[in-house]
């Protein structure tokens, strides 16, 4: 355990020398502690996880390029780690608090995160992302604004919100860990959260009005649409019709999007497809037929220390082998500045949320069926939107998703694929 924490306060140091924190751009510093609280978000007294005392955790406002230096205090009883969704880490993975690229805060301990909001505007969330830790607490907003000068694509609005919403449970999430490791499946959620608030109610004061097109000439008329259900064909359609606005400013002369993504010849593919199996007698899930085993030392440090025997390198196919899935701690390998083709295929009966920590991607396509290299006639290699994060439909027999990614970074430890 001492050897552990030496190498990870020894590739932090090292790391942290060449990391490039602009100096002409301004800092913002926050220290947060993280404590164990009460907390009721569905009227029952449950712990939480908070941070200064609040749950969910303090807002992070700034401006594009600030430089954030974000000082996490551990006062819980296990190790602690933050992810930052959706700031890209370029060169800074060891930042981007994930398993397997940065170190677990210990307890009584404290780790000061150095992240730059590079070229980046809109809504992003921190949360932690290990030992369950989310189902407690410890999650909050992140918003970039555009920087002062640079306009952005629409009128400033009348009021501005964060909207945390997700599902939520009374069980402490100790008791759902181990109904996880057991290899059985939690149950469905007791309730639903918004800005950390249940049944008792989250408002928003906002004023009446209808959103008109321009070019419309007829009036509003009939009740209020409802929301999907199981239209998938119209949810799908939603999904690709999301474009970039081509003639809208940016947070920089050169803008994501700009790179004319669609002239890029990939150089590889790879095609991942999910499976739910049982393994040794508990549920697992596997891509590719593999189940991700957690190693003991984190990936990057067994990566830049050459350390051996802490994973398998290459070992995890390109391509679905549909055989019988097995449990191993695998390490796809690529290749600096390589542009790859990813694709997703949902073959499960529930939507599957893919996360790419660290980096944004390009989806340029998405649809039901088998992917096939016909299907690229239907990508859009134009305006499409980039993103951290996308959802893999499904129907009755299968879905399929194509992202297309452009890597900034060299290391195949420096990229870590997620199923959220």
């Amino acid at each position: 355990m001492r050897e552990y924490r030496v190498l990870c306060s020894l590739i932090i140091l090292v790391l942290f020398a060449v990391n490039e924190v602009n100096a002409d751009n301004p800092y913002r510093f926050f220290t947060w502690k993280v404590t164990y609280g009460d907390i009721y978000p569905l009227g029952v007294k449950q712990q939480g996880i908070l941070i200064n005392g609040q749950f969910p955790g303090p807002q992070i406002d700034a401006v594009t390029n600030d430089n954030l230096i974000i000082n996490v205090y551990n006062y819980l009883k296990e190790p602690f780690l933050i992810s930052w969704n959706g700031l890209q880490q370029r060169r800074n993975s060891w930042q981007d608090g994930v398993y397997g690229t940065t170190c677990a805060i210990p307890p009584m301990r404290n780790f000061t995160y150095t992240l730059q909001a590079k070229d980046q505007i809109g809504s992003y969330f921190y949360f932690p992302s290990t030992a369950f830790h989310k189902a407690a607490g410890a999650f909050g907003g992140i918003r970039i604004w555009s920087r002062p000068g640079i306009p952005v694509p629409f009128a400033p609005p009348a009021g501005d919100f964060t909207v945390l919403a997700g599902d939520w449970y009374k069980t402490n999430h100790y008791i759902m860990r181990q109904v996880l490791d057991s290899g059985k499946n939690i149950p469905s959620p007791d309730g639903l959260l918004i800005n950390g608030r249940g049944w008792n109610g989250y408002t928003f004061n906002v004023d009446p009005a209808v959103l008109h097109y321009s070019n419309s000439w007829q009036k509003v008329s009939g009740p209020v649409p409802g929301g999907p259900t199981t239209e998938i064909a119209w949810s799908l359609q939603q999904a690709r019709s999301i474009r970039w606005n081509l003639t809208a400013s940016g947070p920089r002369p050169n803008p994501q999007g700009s790179y004319h993504y669609g002239l890029i010849k990939t150089s590889r593919t790879i095609v991942l497809a999910n499976s739910a199996p049982v393994i040794n007698g508990k549920q697992r899930f596997a891509v590719n037929s593999v189940s991700f085993v957690q190693a003991d030392t984190p990936l990057k440090l067994a990566d830049y220390f050459k350390i051996p025997g802490v994973f398998n390198l290459n070992n995890i196919p390109t391509n679905p082998t549909w055989g019988n899935a097995y449990l191993q701690t695998s390490v796809m390998g690529s290749n600096f500045r390589e542009y790859i083709e990813i694709v997703f295929q949902n073959w499960e009966n529930t939507v599957q949320s893919w996360h790419i920590s660290g980096y944004s991607f390009f989806v340029v396509g998405m649809d039901g069926g088998q992917w096939t290299p016909a299907s690229r006639s239907r990508y859009n290699l134009r305006d499409t939107v980039a993103r951290c994060t996308t959802q893999g439909q499904w129907t009755s027999h299968e879905a399929t998703l194509s992202f297309k990614i452009l890597p900034f970074l060299s290391r195949v430890g420096d990229m870590i694929l997620d199923d959220d």
